[in-house]
């Protein structure tokens, strides 16, 4: 499938200069950046729609845990501290 993009000047030359310093063409550099745009993309929408489906269960069950304790065993994780995982249950 051919595309055909309409690239401002000064965008083409800040494309160019880049694909210079990588020895690359501008099409290739071109390429790389669209493909990674669209994993990001892809990516962003996989969380997204991850999140409404865990949503949708804590609803449906009325189980969680409360943000305190997440946010308690995350530092003690991000500290290299030991910590028990948080477990669900139902909250009121």
């Amino acid at each position: 499938m051919a595309v055909s993009l309409r690239v401002p000047d000064h965008v083409k030359k800040r494309i160019a200069k880049l694909a210079r310093r990588r020895n690359t063409t501008s099409h290739a550099l071109m390429l790389e950046a669209i493909s990674e745009k669209v994993e990001v993309e892809e990516a962003r929408a996989a969380f997204h729609a991850e999140a409404r489906r865990r949503l949708k269960a804590m609803k449906k069950t009325g189980a969680g845990i409360p943000a305190g304790e997440v946010f308690e065993y995350l530092e003690l994780r991000g500290a290299g501290k030991p910590a028990s995982r948080p477990k669900a249950r139902r909250l009121a």
